[in-house]
């Protein structure tokens, strides 16, 4: 299986890009892992935010396949506990997913389209955090996941 992460914009802090990368690196003992950046969408003082959803809605859109299998990272998703997620990326490597994708927003949310091309949503909290922040929460995670499932001591019960 592979596994994606797609966010919108780079990160401003070097710090979270290179916690991002640290985890990243862990997480490729485990599975083929890729991050794929999309450009943040180009003069947007005159936008709406619906207009900015749309816009980066296309760019995230064509930079996924018919065939992925597309969780949003969306607070209006399931919410897991740590153990449950791991369940939840074991059952899908279980279940032959080629290619699962985990898709970061942008600040106002996702474009309708993109909703509509989610396979399922997934929440990472109750809470708001920076899509600087989520990045790394969701790398983090993700590694922690791994450890689970291949019962290595990171995750403590």
């Amino acid at each position: 299986m592979k596994i994606i992460l797609i966010t919108v914009g780079k990160t401003n802090f070097d710090w979270v890009a290179q916690a991002v990368e640290m985890y990243s690196k862990r997480i490729k003992k485990y599975v083929n892992f890729d991050i794929k950046y999309i450009a943040d969408v180009k003069n947007t003082k005159n936008m709406t935010a619906e207009i900015q959803k749309n816009k980066e809605g296309e760019l995230v859109l064509s930079a996924i396949d018919a065939k992925d299998n597309v969780v949003l990272l969306d607070e209006q998703g399931e919410k897991f506990s740590s153990v449950e997620f791991a369940d939840f990326i074991n059952g899908k490597m279980l279940a032959s997913t080629k290619s699962l994708v985990f898709i970061i927003g942008g600040a106002y949310g996702f474009s309708p389209d993109v909703y509509k091309r989610a396979n399922s949503k997934l929440s990472l909290s109750r809470m708001t955090f920076s899509h600087q922040s989520v990045r790394l929460i969701f790398a983090e995670q993700l590694y922690r996941a791994f450890t689970i499932i291949n019962g290595e001591p990171y995750h403590h019960e």
